[in-house]
């Protein structure tokens, strides 16, 4: 009611394709998800909590619905996943081919042999392709991913048709799934070197842009929420020194979820201070 708004422009924000901002960065993630789809490529999203991972990977299965494309996303899954039996449940292999095997024919009994379910899962992805389809496997929280399982992905990702591939695979994860990835290990390097790792970038040069698209999807200009030197301060509040680390280290979490909540705070202790507008002093206070 301060600010003349009928809803939050933080909550529940993400109802179509069109609420998604499109920084020059997210365009890229966009198409690069795209192709790894269309062309059966593998990639690896790499990014902070709240830096808009999940939102890119829905945005791609809502485009795949609104054009009409031919692609088939599978999505394995383990609830409470941890790389190793001690802290939770694993992903194992069985496990991916079970989920190709229940996304294409739910009606088909996976086999129990490995090789046998191996053969099921090549044969399988062939007839889907033979109908036209290309596939993408998207594993969230892929950085949870124990070793063995990463390096059977390749046994996956070499099924082809002739010449072309059969699946594509798209993983994505916090910040640990970089040193997951690493060209360091010798077990994963041959995977690693085929895998093209995309880290999101923060807002810093796109925030005054995103935060003006947040608030005109709610009906609302920018500047009659934020005072013009409340961006360089959001900017300057969102660097962070890790614990232990030297100011060189400073990096920005200047991330959508991070923004989001920043300024939600912001509005409302200008309201509360009675202030009619966010500025650089509400900021720093939040």
């Amino acid at each position: 009611k301060h600010f003349k708004l009928l809803r939050s422009p933080f909550l529940d924000d993400i109802q179509s394709r069109a609420d998604v901002f499109a920084s020059q960065h997210g365009r890229y993630v966009r198409a690069a998800m795209l192709d790894a789809a269309v062309n059966h490529g593998f990639i690896a999203l790499i990014g902070e909590s709240g830096s808009g991972k999940s939102t890119l990977r829905e945005d791609l299965e809502e485009r795949i619905r609104e054009e009409g494309r031919s692609i088939i996303m599978i999505k394995p899954y383990v609830m409470g996943m941890e790389p190793n039996d001690t802290k939770g449940r694993v992903m194992k292999a069985g496990q991916l081919a079970e989920s190709i095997v229940q996304t294409l024919a739910p009606n088909v009994t996976l086999k129990s042999s490995p090789n046998a379910r191996y053969r099921q899962v090549e044969d399988l992805l062939k007839s889907s392709r033979h109908a036209g389809y290309s596939h993408l496997m998207v594993i969230e929280e892929a950085h949870r991913m124990p070793l063995a399982t990463l390096k059977h992905l390749k046994g996956f990702m070499e099924l082809k048709d002739g010449l072309r591939r059969l699946l594509g695979v798209c993983l994505i994860g916090q910040t640990e799934l970089r040193t997951l990835l690493s060209e360091q290990n010798p077990e994963i390097r041959e995977i690693v070197q085929r895998c093209e790792q995309i880290e999101m970038e923060p807002l810093d040069n796109d925030l005054e842009a995103y935060l003006a698209h947040k608030f005109e999807r709610a009906n609302v200009q920018l500047q009659d929420i934020l005072e013009p030197n409340a961006l360089d301060a959001i900017r300057a509040r969102l660097i962070k020194v890790p614990r232990g680390g030297r100011p060189s280290d400073a990096m920005s979490v200047c991330f959508p979820l991070v923004v989001n909540n920043l300024v939600c705070r912001a509005m409302n202790a200008a309201f509360t201070a009675g202030w009619p507008k966010v500025d650089a002093q509400v900021i720093a206070h939040c």
